[in-house]
């Protein structure tokens, strides 16, 4: 049976709960069921033996968790009499709740998490508990029967359609396993130390570990290429339901769960001090971070680049690049090996923001550190819950010389492989031909058609502000005069009433305003002159301040982008001026940071690189497909006519 056969096998379970529970509930029971399954099976062998000891040590001062663990040949143990076989028709839940008391603490949290006592209860009142406690006796999920690999997607297909019945989004909990095999490969494959050493042992975290898929995964892939290699996971898990299974998970595969955390790692990182080898992550596209919007803030404020968001804020409506910096401040130093991340992000994190924005500084951050190594574009279709295009970025602070300085960009929206039946929204998945395919481009850093290489400089620009000059005629009328007098800050109203039904240049008002000796008009009477008086004219003479400077016209001012390897003065010489030969560059805006003119700013715009121009169809063409289609309906209604 396979693995998503024995998920569908343990899904139909649910037509037990029917009428006696919501749907959107069936999950909430089967999800720890199964684990509790997953767990007594791994046990079993072991089982009489634990329980001889356990009646040999009862009342002792010894350590259970010292000795125990040893003799179940696994990172947990259970010392109840009962089993799920065994818990009896009569006083089912008493018995249930002996036997998962009774799993040593690292176990029994996972069943805490799940809230279970209180589905227990729910399903005596409604005498389905024995019914499905029996049900679950007799599935077989030994690690002989189905390995780690395997229970891993049987939970992820069970929340998959757990989330569909509650309207809810499976793609935040797991990654596809396609995806994951790329990421990994991308980021361990340099690593060859790791890979082809003996006893090496690296730690791997992942900051929205959902099941643990992530994690499992590149456990079982460095196994794959070097058994004498050890990966150690640590994570960290929002959701508690999604936390346990993971606990779990890594409980069966003998790791210390310790280092697994539940809670919101962007408001409360309960890893603060540790630093990875690696780190791999899938969080959430898209999603608002308002929730901790104080705590991420005041974290700012108060340490700056000693905390982990020194770089920048995003917008609230996206939280991808806070896990990103989250990920950043975890690399261990060059000296100690330095650290690789590999993390799977949606298209805005690319663009999003203009020079001096959050995330335009987060990648201004990113990329004059040279920590981007390279970002691979996905194709759609991919996650069961969005159809959205993604991209893998991969980072490292401790890069090859030969990319130095360099960013590699990869696209292979094109390489994909249909499903037989789609999952959600996954409509397409990566081969193993089509990852090593990726893998090779990226290894071999040479410039072809679907792989391109860039300086980090290449993605940067200096946004300059182009002014013109302000050009306007007056002209005093009844109505305007009216309008200036109610204006706050108006002056020399007298004076502008002796030129009514008058008009002209400009300059001409502000002799006129000389010869009546009137002073130096106020900030505010002069922007109401120009509002009221004022009418735009390109023919008119630019107008002057008192100090000769000419006015900008806030209604012409412009932006341009300027690319950081080019002089501005040569860009607005050659790009600018034949086309508004008045303008000028305000000199004033300039980079916090560097104090040159311009504001910085990052982005990468794939679809730029790689943009193909395919020319239009011929019109002959077009005509005689057209013509084509029309004597194929005529023949059609002919034949219902006829």
């Amino acid at each position: 049976m396979n693995q998503q056969n024995l998920a569908d096998f343990i899904w139909s379970v649910a037509d037990t709960l029917r009428g006696d529970f919501k749907q959107s509930e069936f999950g909430r029971i089967i999800l720890p069921f199964t684990v509790l399954r997953r767990l007594e099976c791994v046990l079993e062998p072991t089982r009489k033996q634990v329980l001889q000891q356990y009646a040999g040590l009862k009342g002792s001062q010894v350590d259970l968790d010292l000795v125990l663990p040893s003799t179940a040949k696994a990172s947990f143990y259970n010392t109840s009499e009962f089993s799920l076989a065994t818990v009896g028709s009569t006083s089912t839940r008493a018995n249930l709740e002996d036997f998962i008391a009774k799993f040593s603490a690292n176990a029994r949290q996972v069943f805490e998490h799940f809230a279970f006592d209180g589905w227990l209860t729910k399903l005596e009142n409604a005498n389905l508990l024995y019914l499905v406690t029996q049900k679950f006796a007799t599935i077989d999920l030994h690690p002989n029967v189905i390995s780690n690999h395997e229970m891993g997607l049987v939970f992820e297909h069970l929340i998959r359609k757990f989330a569909e019945s509650a309207n809810d989004t499976a793609g935040e909990f797991f990654t596809p396993r396609d995806v994951v095999r790329l990421v990994t490969t991308l980021v361990f494959s340099s690593d060859h130390e790791a890979l082809n050493g003996e006893g090496v042992v690296r730690t791997v975290y992942d900051c929205a570990a959902g099941t643990g898929g992530f994690l499992s995964s590149a456990i079982e892939q460095v196994a794959e290429w070097n058994p004498s290699a050890r990966l150690i996971p640590y994570a960290q898990e929002l959701n508690p339901e999604t936390y346990a299974i993971s606990v779990a998970d890594k409980l069966i595969q003998g790791y210390d769960t310790k280092n697994i955390k539940l809670g919101n790692t962007l408001s409360n990182d309960l890893l603060p001090q540790e630093q990875f080898d690696y780190c791999l992550a899938n969080p959430p596209f898209g999603v608002k971070w308002e929730k901790v919007q104080k705590q991420v803030q005041d974290e700012q404020k108060n340490l700056g680049f000693g905390g982990r968001f020194g770089a920048g804020l995003p917008r609230v409506g996206d939280g991808s690049l806070l896990f990103l910096m989250h990920l950043l401040s975890k690399r261990k130093p060059v000296a100690q090996g330095g650290s690789r991340i590999g993390i799977v992000l949606s298209g805005s994190p690319l663009f999003n923001g203009g020079a001096g924005s959050g995330e335009s500084e987060i990648r201004r951050w990113i990329l004059e550190n040279d920590w981007l190594e390279a970002i691979i574009a996905l194709p759609n279709d991919l996650f069961y819950n969005t159809g959205i295009g993604t991209y893998v970025w991969v980072l490292s602070n401790h890069k090859d010389a030969s990319r130095t300085g360099r960013v590699q960009l990869i696209d292979a929206t094109a390489m994909h492989a249909p499903m037989r039946k789609s999952l959600g929204s996954k409509r397409k998945l990566l081969s193993e031909e089509q990852i090593a395919e990726i893998a090779r481009l990226h290894d071999g850093f040479v410039e072809v058609a679907a792989a391109k290489i860039f300086n980090t400089t290449d993605f940067g620009y200096r946004r300059i502000t182009v002014e013109r000059p302000l050009r306007l005629r007056f002209a005093v009328t009844t109505e305007n005069l009216a309008a200036y007098r109610d204006t706050k800050g108006a002056e020399h109203v007298d004076a502008f009433a002796s030129l009514l039904e008058r008009g002209g240049h400009f300059d001409d008002l502000l002799n006129f305003l000389k010869a009546a000796k009137v002073k130096k008009l106020g900030k505010g009477a002069q922007k109401a002159v120009f509002t009221c008086f004022g009418t735009k004219c390109p023919e008119a003479e630019p107008i002057k301040d008192a100090d000769g400077k000419l006015l900008p016209d806030a209604d012409l001012r412009e932006n341009e982008n300027v690319p950081l390897n080019r002089d501005i003065n040569d860009y607005f010489k050659c790009e600018v001026l034949p086309h508004v030969p008045d303008a000028w560059i305000d000199e004033t805006k300039r980079d916090e940071k560097d104090g040159q003119i311009g504001i910085v700013g990052y982005e990468i715009n794939f679809n730029r690189y790689f943009y193909q121009y395919l020319p239009p169809r011929k019109l002959v063409d077009i005509d005689a497909d057209l013509k084509s289609v029309e004597a194929e309906i005529a023949a059609l209604l002919n034949e219902v006519t006829a």
